[in-house]
């Protein structure tokens, strides 16, 4: 039993497989179209990898790091480089779909390979969670800029609402004169969303109707092909790569050189409480792997 847990496949069994799985009922053989580029796979990569982490997981990282945030980017480039290269590596030697459920396959056996399977699944979808919440907020806050108000309620999940709710009604109700202007935003929101949130049955309807959509839309381009996908994701990175740069120039007139005179306020200590943060803003390079086939 033990050793059926911990069997391993062989690079040519994998990549045997991987031939004849393409063929269907009808004996007839199939081939996914290679038609990514080096642009593509790049392209690809900068979409993965300047994401939610950079624009919404660094500033707590900032916070307690101070400026010597900066070289915990550097570190963690490092560590993340030397496991772009064993990506790389696993990718061009075994070329087939799977990304690292298929690389433990090989190289530590089955129970592990089943364990990074389910852990990947969990990982792209909480990610995507992650991703589609994040894009929500700037979306509603974007329209709000042009006078376009969404509903509280249409905005946020039902158990953030309740929470929320609960501990702005804390806030309200505690004698110190607090009123929705002077509690935390998030909670002012969350209030509002379980009081003007329609009931169906006894069940207040709250959903974020924006992440869901962009949901759905995302998935839509995925699903019609991946030369489609490979095009909205090339226009998206452009578009990206010029709001950035841009934020770079007009930044760099109002860069104060007396904000890093206490270098390291929290000691280093506070500069590492910013590691999984700072990592996750790097992290998307191992979805390349992914379209190795």
């Amino acid at each position: 039993m033990a050793n059926q847990l911990f069997r391993k496949k062989s690079i040519p069994t994998i990549l045997k497989e991987a031939e004849l799985g393409l063929t269907d009922s009808h004996g007839h053989h199939e081939e996914l179209k290679r038609v990514l580029t080096v642009k593509d796979l790049t392209f690809f990569g900068i979409a993965a990898v300047i994401g939610t982490g950079v624009f919404t997981a660094i500033g707590s990282a900032s916070f307690h790091g101070g400026p010597a945030v900066v070289l915990l980017f550097i570190l963690t480039a490092i560590a993340c480089g030397f496991a772009a290269y064993c990506y790389a590596e696993f990718a061009s030697t075994v070329p087939v779909s799977g990304s690292a459920y298929t690389y433990s396959y090989v190289a530590f056996g089955e129970i592990f390979a089943w364990i990074i399977g389910w852990d990947l699944l969990m990982e792209y979808a909480i990610g995507n969670i992650a991703v589609a919440i994040s894009w929500s907020q700037y979306f509603v806050r974007v329209l709000d800029g042009f006078g376009l108000h969404i509903p509280a309620w249409m905005t946020m999940d039902y158990f953030t609402a309740h929470k929320g709710f609960i501990a702005a009604s804390g806030q309200l109700a505690d004698g110190t004169g607090h009123t929705l202007s002077t509690i935390d935003t998030g909670m002012a929101q969350a209030y509002k969303a379980w009081e003007s949130a329609p009931m169906l049955g006894g069940l207040r309807v709250i959903m974020n109707i924006p992440a869901l959509l962009i949901v759905a839309v995302i998935t839509y381009i995925v699903y019609i092909g991946i030369k489609e996908s490979k095009k909205a994701n090339n226009t998206f990175v452009m578009i990206k790569l010029a709001v950035i740069v841009l934020v770079i120039i007009a930044g760099a007139f109002y860069v104060n050189p007396g904000n890093w005179s206490n270098f390291m306020p929290n000691g280093f200590t506070g500069v590492l409480s910013g590691v999984s943060a700072v990592f996750v803003a790097y992290i998307g390079f191992d979805a390349i792997s992914t379209t190795a086939e």
